[in-house]
């Protein structure tokens, strides 16, 4: 019978991870979102929950400034700019997803 090894992480530390990296790596285009995307996912313990990782953060930061530009009386402006950085965030983000995945399944 083989052995099957449990790999257990959490959403919330590999979110954690990438975004500390991502900031420490900035300067290395490609490869620092790849970098911080594949020690997430290895802590993140799946595909699954890489993937929420990665995205968590631009979401949480999409909301914050959503909330920011709204509370200040420009709603409009406000959900454009917080719909418009999410965008930017996630399409931006590939190296980080496709890190994310990596470190997941190897």
């Amino acid at each position: 019978m083989a052995y099957v090894e449990e790999r257990r992480g959490s959403v919330l530390g590999a979110a954690t991870w990438m975004v500390v990296l991502s900031i420490l790596l900035f300067w290395l285009p490609f490869i620092g979102p790849l970098i911080a995307g594949f020690v997430g996912g290895r802590k993140a313990g799946g595909a699954g929950n890489a993937l929420v990782a990665a995205a968590l953060p631009a979401i949480a930061l999409a909301v914050v400034v959503f909330l920011l530009a709204t509370l200040t009386g420009a709603p409009v402006v406000g959900a454009l700019a917080g719909v418009g950085l999410f965008l930017a965030i996630v399409l931006h983000g590939g190296p980080l997803f496709l890190g994310a995945l990596l470190g997941a399944v190897l």
